[in-house]
């Protein structure tokens, strides 16, 4: 006989089981049903901020800190609203995060009481994917879907709308079990030698670094690729964090947003090796186009959409980077040999 249990409770239990540890949130009446559950799951710790933009920000700020899926609850339609600045932000670092708002009871919404929206359509333009839990019965196969898909590169935010009619009632239902994706693929052999030979028929290389190096623990397979072939590394010119390591003698610095100024900093080379990142990412529009003529582009990252987005590309991968760069690096030196190793000493 499956356990009876209420959506409050079930919904906390699915975020534990998850790996969520902190639920992040700014309450108001809808999710008092969530409030009375935290007391009978004290391992989950709740941090109250005093406004929803601030919920997101810091739980954004905590998911890339530690790399993990976080999730955050805020106030009806007003809440969402609020919250829309900072989850546009998560949008664009892909922070895998669950997002949640209380909505009213279901059938009290057609009476259009105090704060209420269609937080669906509301949040839909910038998450992954946006649901309401309409059966209790679906709510573990719901939050199951969405911390995959949140987790699945490209990562990012997800949307739920938990009415209080579904968290305040009771069902004996299955939580399920969690479900991760693993994306940590690498290039097949034909395509990495082809890698190899564009890499060292360039003569000046240069290195942009991006946010999925970070995400896919790269950081030192990247140094190292920037010094076994002797060349500069920068930092994306919108950075969502340190995507390079600081100590390496290759690290330049970050690209700014000043299309001349990067179109002058890149003018020397003859190779644009672009790491996890949409490397030429602008701020305001200028005349002057960041991207020299004739620099020639080879990207690689899972982020589908980023792949020659603006600029075409040599070669376009989509790979994880760190599993890449672990079989590129020796696979140069030992195509590069003595050569490669003088070049690197300069």
């Amino acid at each position: 006989m499956k356990n009876r249990i209420t959506g409050r409770s079930a919904f906390l239990a699915l975020l534990k089981d998850e790996g969520i540890t902190h639920l992040f949130g700014n309450p108001g009446t809808t999710e008092l049903p969530i409030m009375h559950a935290l007391k009978d799951h004290p391992d989950l710790t709740y941090v109250m901020a005093m406004q929803e933009s601030l919920v997101v920000a810091i739980a954004d700020g905590y998911s890339r800190a530690s790399g993990r899926l976080v999730a955050c609850n805020v106030h009806v339609a007003p809440g969402l609203g609020n919250a829309m600045g900072s989850l546009y932000n998560a949008q664009f670092t892909g922070t895998p995060m669950i997002l949640t708002a209380g909505q009213q009871e279901q059938g009290h919404g057609l009476m259009e009481p105090l704060l209420y929206g269609p937080l669906v359509r509301m949040a839909e333009p910038l998450v992954k994917w946006a649901v309401e839990v309409t059966r209790l019965e679906d709510m573990p196969r719901i939050v199951r879907r969405a911390a995959k898909i949140a987790t699945t590169p490209p990562t990012g935010p997800v949307f739920i709308s938990l009415p209080g009619d579904i968290l305040n009632s009771e069902a004996g239902i299955e939580l399920g079990r969690s479900t991760r994706v693993d994306t940590r693929v690498k290039p097949s052999d034909e395509v990495l030698q082809a890698l190899v030979s564009r890499i060292l028929k360039a003569e000046r290389p240069v290195i942009i670094a991006g946010d999925e190096i970070v995400k896919s623990d790269a950081l030192q397979e990247a140094a190292s690729l920037a010094e076994t072939l002797g060349c500069p590394a920068f930092q994306q010119s919108v950075p969502y964090g340190a995507h390079f390591l600081s100590e390496s003698p290759c690290f330049m610095g970050a690209l700014s947003r000043s299309q001349p100024q990067v179109r002058d900093v890149l003018a020397p080379y003859d190779l644009l090796i672009a790491l996890g990142a949409d490397p030429l990412r602008m701020s305001v529009h200028s005349e002057t186009d960041p991207l020299p003529e004739g620099l020639s582009i080879v990207q690689v990252g899972l982020v589908e959409w980023d792949l020659a987005k603006n600029y075409g590309a040599e070669i376009a991968l989509k790979a994880d980077v760190r599993e890449t760069l672990r079989v590129l690096v020796p696979a140069l030196k030992a195509k590069g040999g003595v050569a490669l190793e003088a070049r690197a000493k300069k």
